[in-house]
């Protein structure tokens, strides 16, 4: 993505399996306070719900993320039915969740700290799309802006309690575990979309072959090439 090799349907797989992940994380965030005996902690965490959630209509991320789909020709329809979740991505977001909703709240809180490297990958991932997509209008890039500013913050709030919460050695070693549990699930989301990819019958992995350079299809965005189901 960032060094612009992705055609149109690519980037649709990815903004409709990344919306699954979107949609989780109030729901996991929630999950994390519905754990926490802790009011100062739970008030902490409050704006990341509202962070996504939005207050009303589209403020949140959620919103934000349909208006990158619909700009890049997906509907709110099908994003919000998911009818184009891979069963990989379903499986490793659910296992998220479940992390949060089952595992004590210190663990979930550093699961979170991947979110350290959020504001170098989202001004990358922002600069990408302006560069080498320019079929996708700024109009639904608002997403990666917002989080330029907002992951600094939650990162840091997350890197502390973590600091502050997990103060032995078991629980330093479970934190650890937490995270290498996140790095290893958004791999499997990663995978799983780039599996599907290069299952699609692309004239540019024809062309990168032969070492010819081909121009974005702008064919079916979540097509087979056997006429099999998306997901």
């Amino acid at each position: 993505m960032n060094s612009g090799q992705l055609q149109r349907q690519d980037i649709r797989i990815w903004v409709a399996n990344r919306f699954y992940y979107q949609a989780a994380i109030p729901i996991k965030d929630a999950a994390i306070m519905s754990n926490c005996p802790m009011r100062e902690v739970r008030r902490l965490w409050l704006h990341r719900i509202m962070d996504h959630d939005g207050a009303k209509d589209d403020e949140g991320g959620i919103g934000a993320w349909l208006r990158l789909g619909e700009v890049c020709g997906l509907s709110r329809r099908e994003l919000l039915d998911h009818r184009h979740v891979l069963p990989g991505v379903r499986f490793a977001v659910d296992a998220y969740v479940n992390f949060a909703r089952t595992r004590p709240w210190p663990e979930a809180v550093a699961s979170s700290l991947t979110e350290l490297f959020a504001p170098d990958l989202m001004a990358k991932r922002l600069e990408a799309f302006k560069r080498y997509y320019p079929w996708v209008d700024a109009s639904g890039l608002d997403y990666f802006g917002r989080r330029l500013v907002q992951a600094p913050r939650d990162s840091g709030e997350a890197l502390k309690l973590t600091l502050d919460y997990c103060d032995t050695r078991e629980r330093q070693l479970a934190a650890t575990h937490a995270l290498q549990f996140k790095c290893d699930l958004l791999w499997a989301i990663l995978d799983a979309i780039h599996a599907r990819c290069l299952a699609l019958p692309h004239p540019r992995r024809r062309g990168e072959l032969s070492g010819q350079a081909v121009k974005s299809s702008d064919s079916n965005p979540l097509s087979t090439s056997k006429g099999g189901s998306p997901t």
